[in-house]
């Protein structure tokens, strides 16, 4: 049987992933144990201050962390998660959330998310500690 790569798993969580289809988010990279993807911001993401509601960005960043640390294609889940915001996020902006694999061990996987707008300005650090099953995404 052969492998599956890191660009059909995430192609096949995409398919299935309903969340990440609402959000708008658009695959732009994927490499093993990393991924890049992006999504523009629209009015119905924006809380009662007027600027982006974070788990908006935290959704981008989880879905960043769960393509990097599933595309092996051993299903992954996160068990611990955590974001810091450091700008501010406005209708009309576009956010990339760039994963980044820290750590790859046997039945656990580090992660770093950085969300950058489109002028290149860092927004939200998200880092994310995945569990490793023994089981894998597409047979």
């Amino acid at each position: 049987m052969q492998e599956k790569t890191p660009i059909e798993v995430v192609s096949h969580m995409m398919d299935h992933d309903l969340f990440s289809q609402w959000l708008g988010i658009e695959v732009i990279e994927i490499s093993e144990g990393t991924s890049k993807i992006k999504m523009l911001i629209r009015e119905e993401m924006i809380n009662g201050f007027g600027i982006i509601h974070g788990g908006i960005a935290f959704s981008l960043a989880d879905s960043a962390f769960a393509f990097a640390c599933n595309n092996r294609n051993v299903l992954s889940v996160a068990l611990d998660t955590a974001i810091n915001f450091t700008k501010p996020v406005h209708v009309g902006d576009t956010l990339i959330a760039e994963a980044k694999e820290i750590h790859n061990g046997r039945s656990t996987g580090l992660y770093r998310v950085e969300i950058t707008n489109q002028h290149a300005h860092l927004v939200a650090i998200f880092k994310g500690t995945c569990f490793r099953t023994n089981k894998k995404l597409i047979n």
